[in-house]
């Protein structure tokens, strides 16, 4: 539900994804949206919006996404189920203005304080928000950090090439371009990040995609940081639509492909982790990583 161009949609205000038993879920819930003021919490599983089911094992968040989006002001009939109970909200739709990025502080065992930044998607201004998000977390006495995107979809390129570029050294590589001709666009860092030495790990599951997932390979191929979770998605591919003759359709048409910086195709495959953490959906993300993703790389 999220527009990563503009950060702003139409809608209750809820992130959607699947749990490990492939049920749709209200993975997270945006501050002061219609879905908060319901009642609505996080890992709510969905089970009907404005008449359609979605408890089938046949339905996509997208699918679910769709039906809750609408016109501003207009409302839409949601049923929910939480610890086996079903739950009826009646929601006014309204512009939501999507908190991409959130910070908070944990702590390990034998780490210490652990400044976390759940990256929901990438936009223009993700790797700004990111980068005075860890100097306030390091005000704060953060001596480690954690990239938590996990469900984070992608958005925009720019985004996460920045954003990796803030714990990478100068001249690394971040990702490569390559386009339908073979020709290959690199593009590395131009200067120092902000931050080099302190232990970083990122956070992924299987529905880490695009430009998360082009961050995340920069930040391990760089020996920058650990990747812990569950293999990525596996989207590296940009397509573009051409419509055919007779308003018979069109065809997808793949123009370009993302490489990581040792060369590995994203598309499909995905990236497969250092450490495996499967299925932990807790909302402190420092509680899904054993403390050897600490240590130095």
């Amino acid at each position: 539900m999220v527009d990563a161009a503009t950060g702003t949609l139409a809608g209750v205000g809820v992130e959607i994804s699947t749990d490990n038993d492939g049920r749709i879920i209200a993975s997270d819930v945006e501050a002061n949206s219609p879905a908060v003021r319901g009642g609505v919490k996080p890992r709510d599983v969905f089970i009907e919006v404005d008449g359609t089911r979605f408890d089938d094992g046949k339905a996509t968040p997208d699918d679910v996404a769709s039906k809750l989006r609408g016109p501003e002001g207009s409302k839409v009939g949601v049923v929910m189920e939480r610890d086996g109970k079903t739950l009826d909200y009646i929601l006014t739709r309204q512009k939501i203005t999507v908190t991409s990025v959130k910070t908070y502080m944990s702590d390990k065992s034998g780490v210490g304080k652990v400044g976390v930044i759940k990256i929901k998607s990438f936009s223009g201004t993700t790797a700004d928000t990111v980068k005075k998000a860890v100097e306030d977390l390091k005000k704060k006495g953060a001596n480690a950090f954690v990239l938590d995107v996990r469900n984070n979809p992608g958005g925009l390129l720019p985004g996460g090439i920045d954003t990796a570029s803030l714990f990478l050294d100068a001249s690394k590589p971040v990702v490569f371009e390559v386009n339908k001709n073979g020709f290959v666009k690199a593009t590395e860092t131009f200067a120092p990040g902000i931050e080099l030495e302190s232990p970083l790990v990122v956070l992924a599951n299987g529905n880490t995609a695009s430009a998360a997932e082009v961050m995340s390979a920069a930040l391990k191929e760089n020996g920058r940081a650990k990747l812990v979770g569950e293999q990525t998605f596996g989207k590296g591919i940009v397509q573009t639509i051409r419509q055919l003759s007779y308003d018979n359709g069109g065809v997808a048409i793949t123009v370009q492909r993302y490489e990581t910086p040792l060369h590995n195709d994203i598309n499909k495959s995905g990236i497969p982790v250092d450490i495996v953490s499967k299925g932990c959906v807790s909302d402190d993300a420092v509680t899904c990583i054993p403390k050897e993703a600490f240590a130095s790389r």
